[in-house]
């Protein structure tokens, strides 16, 4: 069914602005894929803050033209499923996560930072670990030291407290025979 005019703006209006929030753009190929398999990969993809279109590739052109993924306008020819990130890692995660399991999704390009991806620099970019995990690995990290020196510390005070105990009931002894 053909947009009108109005129609089209609206589309163009929020692909760009979905494009100026988005860190990354994963383009695939959609060709074959049954309609439950697509609201499947749709629901993961919404479940991490993705946002899948299905989308004119003229309207796709438009709406992204002066912005970061304007260099992969070549490559939007042919049945498209846009996917908008504003996880750098999240939009390719799904669907290399996704095509991987179903063969008729097939990943055409991707955009990252101004920058153009191949299907192996978005595959690449999608075997990065998430954000969140990223995080956790920094702070297990930095708190290792840390840990470190309390267990050693506290093996000391107990290894310095068994000593301590061992002394006092020899202590008393003295004092009693003295007494």
């Amino acid at each position: 069914m053909s947009l009108n005019r109005s129609e089209k703006e609206a589309v163009i209006a929020e692909v760009t602005s979905l494009a100026a929030k988005a860190q990354s753009l994963v383009i695939a190929e959609y060709r074959g894929i049954t309609v439950a398999d697509m609201t499947k990969l749709r629901n993961q993809a919404r479940s991490v803050g993705v946002t899948l279109s299905v989308l004119k590739n003229t309207l796709a052109r438009r709406a992204v033209a002066g912005s970061g993924f304007e260099i992969v306008a070549d490559q939007m020819t042919g049945p498209l499923i846009y996917g908008f990130s504003e996880d750098a890692v999240a939009a390719a995660k799904v669907v290399a996560d996704f095509a991987k399991t179903n063969d008729k999704l097939v990943i055409r390009a991707g955009a990252l930072s101004g920058k153009s991806l191949d299907v192996a620099g978005v595959k690449q970019l999608a075997n990065i670990p998430s954000k969140e995990v990223l995080l956790a690995q920094l702070l297990g990290l930095m708190q290792s030291p840390i840990s470190r020196t309390a267990r050693v510390l506290a093996a000391l005070a107990e290894k310095r407290g068994e000593g301590a105990v061992a002394e006092a009931p020899a202590a008393e002894a003295t004092e009693a025979a003295a007494a």
